[in-house]
């Protein structure tokens, strides 16, 4: 049964409405800045949860996982807008790749043991992170003039697929700032980042699939920790504005956006640092 659902039908078209408009803001947003999204999906996700009662050991997990599973769409449609541009380095993602896939395994497991609350301040603490390279980050900072051949990006690879799985991100959000603090151009950073996404998102899914299987309390039409209905309502719309964001990516100086993005980051850490401080 769905779980204590007591809605009337226009607070249920609110929901579906700001799934929707989440939908074109996510794909905008993967286009333009080369992230998966999960930034936007999770809090929004977590919110829509709240309101239909979902039970709060499970409401991070189903966010989380939900918003993996519309990732992959996006950040498929996302990679292959921005190779046919020419601004992706294929090298480097079959480098790195491998070991960000071991690192979203390792995520999977951590998340499939871990409270919700645990997952709330990784999400505190990584959003915060996030929201700082945004506000203060500038293209023009640089630790060298190429990309390191030594272990430890690999290293750095596989952290970011373990943190990117816990926050459910497409990892563009440390994948971008590793390449232009080596001197890669900027564009050239988010079409590489948008390429790790579907590597993050497919095993992250599926590995939520998993840890959330048979686990009472989810929300009909789900498998495991994945919500279905959100993401048939959101994924269309996702795939559909993402060009226009590669469009704008490739056209103008996206500084004050990456701004707005940082504000609304820190809207969202407050949020989960209120549910966190009174215990809910």
């Amino acid at each position: 049964m769905w779980p204590q659902l007591s809605m009337t039908g226009g607070n249920l078209a609110l929901l579906v409405a700001a799934l929707i408009l989440a939908g074109a803001i996510v794909g905008f947003m993967s286009g333009l800045l080369g992230i998966g999204g999960g930034g936007i999906l999770v809090p929004v996700l977590y919110e829509t949860f709240t309101a239909l009662n979902v039970e709060p050991e499970i409401r991070m997990h189903m966010a989380l996982a939900t918003s993996l599973a519309i990732i992959i769409p996006t950040s498929f449609r996302s990679y292959s807008l921005h190779r046919a541009k020419g601004s992706v380095d294929t090298e480097l993602l079959r480098r790195l790749g491998p070991w960000t896939v071991a690192g979203v395994l390792l995520g999977i497991v951590t998340a499939g043991n871990v409270s919700s609350t645990t997952l709330k301040w990784f999400w505190v603490v990584f959003g915060t992170v996030m929201a700082l390279k945004l506000w203060f980050g500038r293209d023009s900072w640089r630790l060298g003039t190429e990309i390191p051949k030594s272990w430890a990006l690999e290293f750095y690879a596989v952290v970011v697929g373990y943190v990117s799985v816990l926050i459910s991100i497409g990892g563009a959000a440390f994948t971008v700032a590793m390449m232009t603090l080596y001197g890669r151009p900027v564009l050239q950073a988010v079409g590489t980042s948008s390429g790790f996404g579907p590597m993050i998102a497919i095993p992250g899914a599926l590995g939520f699939v998993w840890a959330g299987w048979g686990v009472p309390g989810t929300l009909p039409l789900s498998l495991g920790y994945v919500n279905l209905l959100a993401a048939a309502l959101i994924i269309p719309l996702s795939v559909l504005t993402a060009p226009l964001g590669v469009r704008i990516a490739h056209g103008i100086p996206k500084r004050r956006l990456e701004q707005a993005f940082a504000l609304f980051l820190c809207v969202v850490v407050a949020r989960f640092l209120s549910i966190l401080l009174s215990g809910h």
